[in-house]
């Protein structure tokens, strides 16, 4: 089996349920990045540049690799009059892995990253005050990105990348008040697209960056089941349609020294491009996930101390924008406003360096009234907690 292949099997497998702010994005990818509130694409000088900035890899010298995982706790609780339900918080883990090279004296670099920028789901447990609307979600998308940079002067590089996106989605809900009375799908399915990257250095202090990554949209092909019904042969073919927005974002870096860096971010997604998820039988029916999201953005702001020898500190804030009206909000995506906060350390060797990045995600509670589904109204409290640590090795 080609290795490329086998790590997006890897990746396939090991990607967890995920439930994150701004949609079913997950734009944590980096221990260094999480640390500074994902303020990075104006620095982008470590080899996750790859997904936060492409046009950083021109920054490093030589033959560069990264590995690491991202744990996250997923803390949701629910209370309505209508009962109450609370999240399974077991971590969970997802991989990321990332290689670049520098040829000597060459104006190029090239670079290939394995990670996961999408992933949706959480698990309320079988017995919900809403399982019409949601009782199990499970989504997984990997992207496999070769990218090559170009430093056109010694202040300015741009990069272009093609992203490979294999996907798996199933899911689960109660469609009467029947217990059993269910719908189920399992499918997969493949879209291609692409992402670019601007770094500009016009003076010593100053850097300005920009990444952007292309919509894509996957069909979903596989088999569901409407249970009581017998599943006879396995079930019914069955497919559907999900987009995935365009995003980009801009930042600047400020370094008054060697010793400090501050950053700036904005992140914006394109969440109106998202329309409902509907999912139509071979031999006819249909059932609709409506999403119906609105564009969001996120605003990050990171500090990082170099603190001698190769060591440095980090600290960041997120405000990240609900992207998600009361109207189509699930509790398998209970987006909202919400707060992170973050902080991390490492080190960079000449020959290995690792990095340890922490951050908390806080709602303060969001209120949801006038649902499509009126059991999904209630107040739901989001705390989570997530862990990124990675290894490096450069030669």
């Amino acid at each position: 089996m080609h290795p490329a292949r086998l790590l997006t099997l890897l990746a396939l497998a090991s990607s967890p349920n995920l439930a994150q702010a701004v949609g079913y994005r997950l734009p944590n990818q980096d221990p260094e990045g999480i640390a500074r509130g994902n303020a990075f694409v104006a620095t982008a000088d470590n080899p996750s540049a790859i997904f936060y900035n492409p046009a950083g890899i021109t920054q490093l010298e030589g033959q560069n690799v990264s590995v690491g995982v991202y744990l996250i706790s997923t803390d949701v609780s629910f209370r309505s009059a209508g009962g109450s339900a609370s999240t399974e918080t077991t971590p969970q883990a997802v991989p990321q892995i990332y290689y670049t090279w520098s040829p000597d004296e060459s104006p190029l670099s090239f670079g290939l990253g394995i990670y996961a920028p999408y992933g949706l789901g959480i698990d309320y447990g079988r017995f919900t005050p809403f399982p019409t609307a949601a009782q199990d979600a499970d989504l997984k998308y990997v992207s496999v990105n070769p990218v090559m940079a170009w430093e056109i002067a010694p202040c300015l590089s741009v990069a272009a990348g093609l992203t490979l996106n294999p996907s798996e989605v199933s899911l689960e809900r109660r469609i009467g008040l029947i217990p059993g009375d269910e719908f189920q799908f399992d499918g997969n399915g493949y879209a291609t697209g692409y992402n670019l990257g601007l770094l500009w250095q016009p003076l010593e202090e100053w850097s300005f960056g920009l990444n952007y990554r292309s919509a894509t949209e996957i069909n979903y092909k596989g088999r569901s089941i409407t249970a009581p019904v017998p599943p006879f042969g396995g079930g019914t073919p069955t497919q559907a349609s999900l987009k995935f927005p365009a995003y980009i974002v801009g930042g600047v870096s400020y370094r008054p020294n060697d010793d400090w860096n501050f950053e700036f971010n904005l992140d914006w997604t394109d969440w109106d491009s998202v329309d409902d998820a509907v999912f139509l039988g071979t031999f006819g029916g249909s059932q609709v996930f409506p999403f119906r999201y609105k564009s969001s953005f996120m605003y990050e702001f990171g500090i990082t101390r170099q603190l001698g020898n190769g060591y440095f500190a980090s600290i960041g804030y997120i405000f990240s924008e609900n992207s998600v009206p009361d109207q189509t909000f699930s509790p398998l995506n209970p987006d909202s406003d919400l707060h992170l906060g973050s902080i991390g350390f490492g080190h960079r060797g000449e020959c290995f360096g690792w990095a340890a990045g922490y951050h908390f995600a806080y709602n303060g509670g969001r209120t949801v009234n006038g649902n499509y589904n009126p059991t999904v109204d209630g107040e739901y409290e989001t705390f989570n907690h997530a862990l990124n640590l990675s290894v490096r090795y450069s030669f």
